[in-house]
This record gives structure tokens, C-alpha cells and sequence, in this order.
């Protein structure tokens, strides 16, 4: 009688199921977006502050995301569209004039603590995205912004 689980066949199982995994895809389509409803645009940020953002907080928690190369290789395609739209969903940067004064006020300092204490962004999007990796004097200033920015 011959063993079927050995590890060639364990593998092999393996490699097909990576294989069928890239036939499903994400779907990359931007979400749709007014550009007067966006932060950014609704604030007139600073050129530093815009660079900042779009740099370390954009790709998750706005409709804008800049899908990297790994994003074509499943189960991570799958895990970075899952994370996106729950960064995008916690707050949206692009929708920003959706949310009444009592959410702006909360994101804002949401924002400027999450950034301030260093848990935005977070690690795994630092590890590979190495221009979000933000210095103490860019969070300080990040931070600041969000907390003066004003409401609409």
C-alpha cells in the first residue's frame, strides 16, 4: 500500500492550489471619487503635507489605491484588497465631505494620534513601501496638520 500524503505529493497539492489561486483576481477599478469631496483639496494643504499623505496614508484610507506589482500574485492580492477597503471604510480620506462635524472631529484626532504614536501606518505597508516610513519630525508635523486642519 503506498502512502498518498508524502511530502512530493504535499507540494505538489500545494502548487496547484497556488496556481488555480491566480485565476482569482481583485478587482482594481477605482472606486469613484469627486475631487472637491477629497481632504486634500477641501483643505488646501500644504505641498509637504500633500506629499506626506499621498506617500504614507492614501493607498489604504482613500479611493486613489496604487496597486503594487505584488498585488497580481494571490493570496496576497486578496489580502491587500481586503485591507485597503477596510482602511478606506475606518476612514476616506476621498469622502471627506460625507462625514458630519461630529466624525471629522474624531477622525481628525484619530488621525493625528494614529500617525503621532507611530501605529499609522502600519508595519507590513512600511516594510514595502519604504517612503512611508516616516521620520519623528514628519509625524510631528503630519499630527499638527490634522489637528488644525478645519472641520469643512
Amino acid at each position: 500500500m503506498k502512502k498518498h500524503l508524502t511530502r512530493k505529493n504535499i507540494v505538489r497539492a500545494l502548487l496547484v492550489l497556488f496556481i488555480l489561486a491566480q485565476f482569482k483576481t481583485i478587482d482594481k477599478t477605482p472606486r469613484d471619487t469627486r475631487p472637491e469631496n477629497d481632504l486634500l483639496v477641501m483643505s488646501n494643504a500644504p505641498e509637504d503635507v500633500r506629499t506626506l499623505l499621498k506617500a504614507a496614508c492614501y493607498d489604504c484610507h482613500s479611493n486613489s489605491t496604487n496597486y503594487p506589482w505584488y498585488s497580481n500574485i494571490a493570496p496576497v492580492s486578496w489580502w491587500i484588497k481586503r485591507h485597503s477597503r477596510r482602511g478606506a471604510f475606518k476612514i476616506n480620506y476621498s469622502e471627506w465631505s460625507s462625514y458630519d462635524e461630529a466624525e471629522i472631529i474624531t477622525k481628525k484626532k484619530k488621525s493625528a494620534e494614529f500617525i503621532k504614536k507611530g501605529w499609522m501606518p502600519i508595519g507590513s505597508y512600511k516594510l514595502m513601501h519604504p517612503e512611508a516610513r516616516l521620520t519623528d519630525e514628519q509625524r510631528e508635523t503630519l499630527a499638527n496638520w490634522f489637528l488644525a486642519v478645519p472641520l469643512h
